[in-house]
């Protein structure tokens, strides 16, 4: 999700103000005394991170298609058989991309939480910046929900947003039912997304709509 834009090497062409940098590719790590761990984990944190920001990159300009193997490999500067050991298939970097946005939405939410006096108000304000945030890149965001409702490996997104809608809306102790109730809003969200990416809501369209599906299943909340 492009809540905050990604920070990665930029792509080529004429939209950019700053042209893309050859790097060298990344040797595999060689085995590391116990004492150098923390540097190693550091190390490694770093590279899955610029492989993810390459991904993400890619995406935003040609969609899924554009995040070939290779091509990740090289923009991050690693080594191929280095990708594939973070990720063993493009659907698992898809989902380390989404992981990411959602990552960036909750530190957009913590920093400045829903004010709505509402559960309603407050779930509907997250999801309409996560909106305004993905719709700055439609291609990557189309991308990343039409793969996720795809995907063949564990993609833990909707299972995030709900617990994230949950923690804004209210301070009761999750339930099995409030997290059904959440669960469902989310996926009312994404189809809205979906029809949005197609053309066929606009902005207000989708608000309204989140606001009365979320004034429905979060009526008890509050």
């Amino acid at each position: 999700m492009r809540i905050s834009h990604v920070t990665a090497p930029a792509p080529d062409g004429p939209h950019r103000s700053t042209p893309a940098r050859p790097v060298a590719v990344d040797p595999e790590p060689a085995p590391a005394a116990p004492a150098g761990a923390g540097v190693r984990s550091r190390s490694q944190h770093l590279r899955r991170r610029r492989i993810v920001q390459a991904a993400a990159a890619l995406a935003s300009r040609g969609g899924v298609e554009a995040m070939q193997m290779r091509t990740v490999a090289e923009r991050a500067g690693v080594a191929l058989g280095t990708l594939y050991r973070y990720f063993p298939s493009k659907m698992d970097l898809v989902v380390a991309v989404v992981g990411e946005e959602i990552d960036l939405l909750e530190s957009s939410i913590e920093r400045r939480p829903p004010s709505a006096e509402t559960a309603a108000g407050r779930s509907v304000d997250v999801l309409m910046r996560a909106t305004r945030g993905l719709m700055r890149e439609p291609e990557l965001a189309d991308a990343l929900i039409r793969s996720l409702i795809l995907a063949d490996v564990e993609a833990p997104f909707g299972e995030r947003m709900a617990g994230l809608l949950l923690r804004v809306s209210t301070p009761a102790p999750p339930t099995e039912e409030r997290l059904a109730l959440a669960g469902s809003l989310s996926a009312v969200w994404v189809q809205e997304l979906l029809e949005m990416l197609r053309g066929r809501r606009t902005h207000e369209q989708v608000q309204r709509r989140l606001e009365i599906a979320a004034g429905r299943l979060l009526a008890d909340f509050d």
